[in-house]
């Protein structure tokens, strides 16, 4: 203040009209060093932030990209020391924003406010802060910087104590289950559906979840979960924002849209049994070929998949399901393996998975009730045997509908604002990728925010989300924060 006092001093020696311009060159400028970037929306006086919610944000961003427990690639798993380093990074970040922090018996890193109404039930916000491997750096992080950097812009409003409902923001330990094969670990335990015996599940090496978090100093028991978990009275309501990992945003030309839902999962392994044979002296009639059944077993949940409609009927009065709970259907075989494996064999034994999503529960389970009765019959005729095993079984979780109406309204606010010609209706989508909200659904109404990214890319180096894209999604959260503040 004293340096910003010479410099007016200065200028007292010009005329009146060129010292009250440099002044208020001056004052501005002071502002934004100090964060306070000043923009205009439409209103006139509302404030954008771009130095916070933009830029700041996007450079942190980037910082946790370089977090990484592999040269040469992002990857982050539970608790790895990657993990450790980034949640001391966060945790800095939220204390900047005002928050209180701890980290909890699994690994989640919290950040809480203080308000007039310490006891009104809690707001939160979050994502995961594990990664896939070789992934990108939006993923997961992304949710979690603009949380707390809207929190931190309504701190420099002075509204973060004035809110009338405490807000935290999660950075979830394990959504990704890239080390355990067991994903939201995090969010589970704080959701209160993760079991005990989730601490006995090994990787790869034989380690098991309840070693790695006595290794970080944890109590890793059945009472440490039970403190994990929150009072679902104690909960208002959870709000995530994460790139969307799709490509409908881009094509709609829209940066932001809301999340009508999670779609359910169903994961499959099929086993294919033939008979193995010499591949130049069995003839093509005589053959007990298991990689030619599962080729046709595949193409067979394609075209199931692809083409419902030729299959299932629709029609509400007599019990079936309508046209639209099949929307957004989506089956994928995603590894396949055979034996022996040679050039010169006829396979013996061909296995693979299957994957099978939809926002519709009864849907999607009529999809994996076909695709096993025509595999057991396309099977019989080709003289194999086949059987299928149920690896998981994941519900559909359907966004609130006030919270998803709030951040449809947030959104439209927040755009209007933003110097942009963006025009028409937020877009309403469905999430075909897991996120914690499914399992935070298990404990409160859930909402999401879905952000553009390039080419719909994601669990990728490659993926990619613009800076203002970054800024409009910190500024529909503060938007919609602004609604839980007593003005």
């Amino acid at each position: 203040m004293a340096s910003l006092s010479r410099k007016l001093s200065s200028f007292s020696l010009l005329d009146g009209s060129r010292a009250l311009t440099f002044s208020v060159s001056i004052l501005l400028a002071s502002l934004l060093i100090s964060g306070l970037e000043v923009g205009s929306g439409e209103d006139g006086g509302d404030e954008l932030f771009p130095a916070i919610l933009r830029d700041e944000a996007v450079s942190r961003i980037n910082q946790l990209g370089k977090i990484s427990d592999a040269d040469g690639y992002l990857e982050r798993t539970f608790l790895s020391p990657g993990s450790i380093r980034a949640t001391d990074l966060i945790m800095s970040w939220m204390q900047d924003a005002g928050l209180k922090t701890w980290v909890d018996q699994m690994g989640n890193l919290h950040g809480r406010t203080d308000t007039v109404n310490a006891t009104a039930e809690t707001l939160l916000i979050g994502s995961h802060l594990d990664t896939v491997v070789d992934a990108g750096k939006y993923d997961g992080s992304l949710g979690i910087i603009c949380a707390i950097s809207a929190l931190k812009v309504l701190r420099i409003k002075g509204k973060l104590e004035k809110l009338y409902r405490p807000v935290e923001v999660i950075a979830f330990s394990d959504e990704e289950g890239v080390r355990f094969q067991s994903t939201f670990l995090g969010s589970a335990a704080i959701a209160g559906i993760l079991p005990p015996t989730a601490l006995q599940i090994s990787d790869k090496s034989g380690i098991t979840v309840q070693d790695v978090l006595r290794e970080n100093s944890f109590e890793a028991t059945d009472e440490s979960l039970v403190w994990v978990k929150y009072n679902p009275k104690s909960v208002w309501g959870y709000v995530e924002v994460h790139i969307e990992q799709g490509p409908v945003l881009e094509t709609l030309g829209y940066p932001l849209g809301v999340v009508k839902g999670i779609a359910g999962q169903t994961r499959l392994k099929v086993e294919v049994s033939g008979a193995q044979g010499h591949a130049g002296t069995v003839p093509m009639l005589m053959r007990q070929d298991s990689m030619a059944a599962a080729a046709e077993l595949i193409v067979t949940l394609e075209t199931l998949c692809k083409y419902p409609d030729k299959l299932f009927a629709y029609d509400e009065q007599c019990g079936f399901f309508e046209k639209e709970s099949l929307a957004g259907l989506v089956c994928t075989v995603g590894e396949i393996s055979c034996w022996p494996s040679a050039s010169n064999v006829i396979p013996g034994q061909v296995n693979f998975t299957v994957d099978i999503r939809a926002i519709d529960d009864e849907a999607r389970k009529s999809v994996v009730s076909e695709f096993s009765n025509q595999v057991y019959r396309k099977c019989e005729q080709r003289m194999v045997n086949c059987t299928i095993k149920h690896k998981h079984d994941a519900e559909a979780a359907h966004c609130d509908s006030e919270l998803t109406l709030q951040l449809k309204h947030a959104t439209s606010s927040a755009l209007r604002k933003m110097p942009s010609d963006i025009h028409g209706d937020v877009p309403i989508l469905m999430s075909g990728a897991g996120h914690d909200a499914m399992a935070m659904s298990h404990l409160t109404k859930v909402g999401m925010l879905f952000v553009r990214c390039r080419g719909g890319i994601s669990h990728s180096p490659e993926e990619s989300v613009l800076d203002d894209d970054v800024w409009a999604a910190g500024l529909a959260l503060l938007q919609f924060l602004d609604q839980h503040v007593n003005q």
